[in-house]
């Protein structure tokens, strides 16, 4: 949980990815930075401090999601986003407003057991070693016990010495000390082997749990009681176990996995996931501005009335039922977002309005946005198909004036066509690199510089037609 770093630290790491919207990053850092503050506090009043809901408004793709997402992932927090059109047909094809409790509760519960997975991962892997050994080198039945016994007592028919009591027991202490020996050594030997990965192809039984024989066909909308009687069926009608024949490699994943899930604690990851998911959790309601109601009143309207009025109480504060028990909304943090073309933040119910203090615009991205968006983040698109196209032995290379001739052409489609924003490089950049990633299994061992001309070359058809355009970018 990196929830100690400072707003500055937060800017700097969001900064990394995403290029420009400053206000908008600044805006989440506070609200992140709150949720330290709030925890250094006492219980009275820790209780009583509300997380302070955000909406972000803004065209498509100029970095909503992203700077939401990203927060989460510095925080260490479940997330979870959902878009506020999927509640407009609730009863029909639409879904439950607390589903997204639910949904976020899952989420966490999966990110705790996979941390506490790679803390009995070596404890894992040691426990399957020695019942891969086992099954590779059963133990002898009664070797320890009556195996032994009836030897000595055959060596003392067959032989010519008849053995004092006393120095029979020790006879048989000696032989079982000898059988010990030879086994373990033996096991080592195996191990050895094991290890240096001479028995992989070597095939093993082992035990593997068989799927239940029960089917629950849901109803759209009805995916979470499906869930529910999924659980249910599960432990009225537990999983069996079958032996199957598999190599020896893949015997050894099954048994650290077997291990793994014996060893993980599972009332404490639910414990935890539930403490993680109430203190810093995190929402993204997206397209919030499709449920916004107009000054026409007509029954679309009525709906969206209807979601809002659904959507209040879980932003409020409210208890959900999940498969994991009651879990508490009250301190989850909610971040909207929308375009708000055709609607504005005051179209919302003013309940809800009041439940989302905070609001920030983010602004649409330039010709300059985009040639940094290529260049400046971690995971710009040039390095991500320069290391695709490495795979394939050719060293790609961008130079500048290239980039400078992509950012220009997509500010310029932009803002004669629709604005998608950001997702417009895509676009470009997968028409631009289309040709070469056909045929660069055959260019194995080149080099392609992409300039200027490489870029006017691959776009023209697409620049002299401006149909074309609307169809292809």
């Amino acid at each position: 949980m990196r929830t100690t770093l400072t707003p500055r630290e937060i800017v700097a790491e969001l900064d990394k990815y995403i290029i420009g919207q400053q206000e908008a990053k600044h805006m989440v850092a506070i609200a992140l930075r709150n949720r330290w503050r709030r925890q250094q506090l006492e219980p009275e009043l820790r209780e009583e401090i509300a997380p302070k809901n955000i909406i972000m408004i803004g065209p498509t793709g100029v970095g909503k999601t992203e700077i939401a997402r990203r927060l989460a992932r510095l925080a260490g927090s479940p997330f979870f986003k959902v878009e506020a059109s999927k509640f407009t047909e609730v009863g029909y094809v639409g879904r439950d407003v607390e589903s997204m409790i639910r949904d976020l509760m899952e989420i966490g519960v999966n990110m705790v057991r996979d941390e506490e997975r790679k803390k009995v991962q070596v404890k894992a892997e040691s426990n399957a070693e020695e019942r891969l050994l086992d099954l590779l080198l059963p133990p002898k039945k009664g070797a320890s016990g009556q195996h032994g016994d009836q030897g000595a007592g055959a060596q003392q028919g067959q032989g010519s010495v008849d053995y004092p009591a006393g120095e029979r027991a020790q006879q048989q202490d000696y032989t079982r000390d000898q059988q010990h020996f030879e086994d373990n050594r033996t096991r080592e030997k195996l191990r050895k082997l094991w290890r240096e990965g001479r028995l992989d192809d070597r095939t093993v039984e082992v035990e593997v749990q068989s799927g239940s024989n029960v089917e629950i066909m849901a109803m759209p909308g009805m995916e979470d009681m499906e869930m529910q009687f999924r659980d249910m069926f599960s432990r009225v009608f537990p999983k069996r176990k079958k032996t199957k024949k598999v190599k020896v490699k893949n015997a050894y994943e099954i048994l650290v996995q077997e291990e793994t899930e014996r060893l993980v604690d599972m009332d404490k990851v639910t414990e935890i996931a539930k403490d993680r998911v109430e203190q810093s959790g995190i929402i993204f309601i997206d397209e919030i501005d499709k449920v916004c109601t107009s000054d026409k009143s007509s029954r679309a309207d009525v709906s969206r009335e209807g979601v809002q009025r659904d959507l209040l109480p879980v932003v409020e504060g409210c208890v959900v039922n999940t498969r994991y028990g009651m879990v508490r909304s009250d301190h989850i943090l909610f971040i909207a977002a929308g375009a708000f073309h055709y609607a504005k933040p005051s179209d919302l119910v003013p309940e809800l309005q009041g439940r989302f203090p905070l609001r920030v615009e983010l602004s649409a991205l330039t010709g300059e946005d985009f040639y940094r968006i290529l260049t400046e983040p971690q995971n710009a698109l040039t390095r991500q198909y320069k290391a695709l196209l490495e795979t394939e032995g050719i060293d790609l290379d961008f130079d500048d004036q290239s980039l400078e001739e992509i950012s220009s052409f997509a500010q310029k489609v932009n803002e004669e066509t629709e604005n998608i924003g950001a997702r417009r490089l895509y676009t470009i950049m997968e028409k631009l690199l289309q040709d070469l990633s056909f045929k660069a299994p055959d260019m194995a061992g080149q080099k392609v510089s992409v300039d200027r001309q490489y870029v006017l070359d691959q776009l023209k058809d697409v620049q002299e037609d401006r149909d074309l355009t609307r169809y292809i970018l």
